[in-house]
């Protein structure tokens, strides 16, 4: 019999993770150049060359142990010292080896920290929308998840219900910078508010409110947006990124934490994060990736963000023409289109019909929109666009 707490999440299991298999029936049945399948952001780009010559570079000419072997749970110290530097170029930042801790993808470095973190009961607080997985990496931990209701108007965060949200059991804020599901930014002025808003609460109820930066999407920014690097805004911050999106390697589950050396108890919550990694199985980062990271820290990402900006034009320009409702997205690879009925379940049923996989909203705390994940190739967009026209034709559109 499995643990009581696996039955409803079993019941529950994701629905891009349902609406990807959904895709791969549909496919056999129809051929998968016929078949529209926008619910995972799984890059359809091609990962740099320069990544892979990395890889068989790492292989023929660094010594057997060193790549396939254990190191400090924390991950090798060069490499740390090399991200460290790289992030101080790009940011003008001051971190070192120490400041960097080698993590299994985002997801990984997620629920390290959150391990690292939580007491039984303590708060962290989010922002509809928002990705789905947060509310489990949360209950993993004892903890619970507060949702700030979305603005819909444009997804920009909710400061006044925040407010009202924070009391003396929040211990964290997870933002996620650029949003998945929305595609927003958070500009500079939004995270100094954030940053101004924490800082007094957490000196009104005299605790640290820590700040997690969900980034694994921060290179695809579009438009000349830039996405603030939030340490420098506010002390208690830790930030998490993946190089699943900025080099589509999201199988090889390799990213990295940030811990300053600002946070209040900075050596504890390293020292911690370090043994999290231990405890909860990780080990450490695997270490062939870790290797190829350093190698590939300064590849030119331009070509790749043209690709999906090229996306994102097309399918918003393409939707919107046929009556959709939509933000236009700043970064990441996916829009948040507006229901044309209350349930975007039913809306997401209808499109199936013409072959268009979509993700409902519901799981992203956010009802009444779904989520289209633009990192698919160009052809499948320009070809699902008169199966979109017949769709908004059934909603009158």
């Amino acid at each position: 019999m499995i643990a009581e707490s696996m039955v409803a999440l079993v019941k529950g299991s994701s629905v891009i993770r349902a609406m990807f298999e959904e895709g791969n029936r549909l496919s056999k049945i129809y051929g998968r150049e016929n078949v529209y399948d926008f619910s995972l952001g799984n890059p359809n780009v091609s990962a740099p060359k320069e990544v892979n010559e990395a890889i068989l570079d790492v292989i023929n000419n660094e010594e057997s142990t060193l790549v396939h072997g254990y190191m400090s749970n924390a991950g090798f110290e060069d490499v740390r010292e090399a991200i460290a530097d790289s992030i101080n170029k790009k940011y003008d930042t001051s971190f070192n080896a120490s400041n960097i801790i080698m993590t299994v993808g985002a997801a990984g470095g997620l629920n390290t920290i959150l391990k690292t973190l939580l007491n039984p009961g303590d708060e962290v607080i989010c922002f509809a929308p928002f990705f789905s997985e947060y509310k489990n990496y949360v209950s993993n931990f004892g903890g619970k998840l507060v949702v700030v209701p979305a603005n819909t108007k444009d997804f920009m965060p909710n400061f006044d219900e925040f407010i009202r949200l924070i009391n003396n059991k929040t211990k964290a804020v997870i933002i996620n910078n650029p949003n998945n599901p929305t595609g927003v930014i958070y500009g500079e002025d939004v995270i100094q508010r954030l940053s101004d808003i924490l800082n007094s609460k957490a000196k009104e109820l005299s605790t640290d409110i820590y700040i997690i930066s969900d980034e694994p999407y921060r290179e695809l920014a579009y438009d000349g947006a830039t996405v603030p690097y939030i340490t420098k805004y506010y002390n208690n911050t830790i930030v998490g990124y993946s190089y699943s999106k900025s080099l589509s390697l999201p199988g090889e589950r390799i990213g990295y934490l940030v811990i300053p050396d600002e946070l209040t108890d900075s050596s504890e919550v390293k020292a911690a994060a370090s043994v999290a990694t231990r405890i909860l199985g990780f080990v450490n980062a695997p270490s062939l990736m870790q290797r190829v990271i350093k190698k590939t820290l300064d590849v030119d990402l331009s070509k790749n963000i043209a690709i999906y900006d090229k996306n994102r034009k097309a399918l918003y320009e393409g939707l919107t023409k046929l009556g959709f409702e939509c933000v236009k997205p700043q970064g990441a690879f996916y829009l948040f289109v507006k229901s044309p009925v209350e349930d975007e379940n039913e809306f997401c049923n209808s499109a199936k019909k013409y072959n268009i996989l979509m993700v409902p909203a519901t799981s992203f705390g956010c009802k009444g929109y779904v989520r289209i994940a633009y990192c698919v190739s160009y052809d499948t967009i320009i070809n699902s666009l008169p199966s979109f026209e017949k769709l908004a034709k059934e909603y009158s559109l």
